[in-house]
């Protein structure tokens, strides 16, 4: 009876010192998490583009997300097709949700905020001149962070860094400032291209959703694409900052 009372005591030691491993594994963790903020802002001027036949029309931005993640490539790879898991509807419609949806849970994404409302607004909406988004998560060393959002006047472009993301920590300590050179717009090759601006099947001209004739085609650099039209430098449209707020776990 003794030996299996004594049995019993270490067992529950044991148990309780695994337990007490975890929360001080979580808690270690939790200490090494810096929360950040990122402001995505749109400065072009209001109808400062303009199309072939004259039309002046203004550069716009969709909702999107920001994803903390230590994998490479979570959304697309360069050179291959859609992997569609929503990539299609973000690049298309401008619709995060799908997108959203299916990396929750994915092997390597630590976090997926959506954006939708700007700032100073109550109402989602695309981000037109004047106007901008945020969005506020906590990283860990390791991180990295993909920013996707629709070229709104467009057929299937989207803006987001290179395809393995941005390194939230330089030699363990959060970045901060202007990351805007980051940020590439890309063709998510699902839909053929028409005129920026103009085009028919583009998100705010078309009838209903995903009415464009499918491309078949793969995901570019749209500096990679000859399609014989012109688009904005990201840096005259477009000021991209993150700033590391403060330790999360910090009194």
């Amino acid at each position: 009876m003794l030996k299996q009372i004594v049995r019993a005591a270490l067992a529950v030691m044991v148990a309780a010192s695994g337990f007490a491993s975890a929360q001080e594994s979580k808690a270690i963790e939790a200490a090494k998490m810096t929360k950040f903020t990122v402001k995505i802002e749109n400065i072009a001027v209001q109808d400062g583009m303009k199309a072939k036949d004259g039309t002046k029309w203004s550069f716009a931005m969709s909702p999107g997300l920001c994803i903390v993640h230590t994998n490479n490539a979570p959304v697309f790879s360069v050179g291959k097709k859609d992997r569609g898991k929503g990539l299609e509807s973000q690049a298309e419609e401008g619709n995060p949700a799908a997108l959203a949806k299916s990396l929750q849970g994915e092997k390597g994404v630590k976090s997926v905020t959506v954006f939708n409302t700007p700032l100073g607004t109550d109402t989602p909406a695309p981000i037109i001149p004047g106007y901008a988004y945020e969005c506020s998560f906590e990283a860990a060393p390791g991180s990295k962070l993909t920013i996707t959002s629709m070229f709104g006047q467009s057929n299937d472009l989207f803006y987001a860094p290179n395809e393995s993301g941005i390194p939230l920590f330089n030699n363990g300590k959060p970045i901060s400032g202007d990351i805007t050179a980051k940020i590439i717009l890309w063709d998510a090759g699902t839909e053929v291209h028409e005129e920026p601006g103009v085009g028919p099947n583009q998100a705010p001209r078309q009838k209903a959703p995903n009415t464009g004739k499918d491309e078949n085609g793969v995901i570019k650099n749209i500096k990679d694409v000859k399609d014989g039209f012109t688009y904005p430098k990201t840096t005259r449209v477009m000021k991209v900052t993150i700033t590391p707020v403060k330790d999360s776990t910090a009194h």
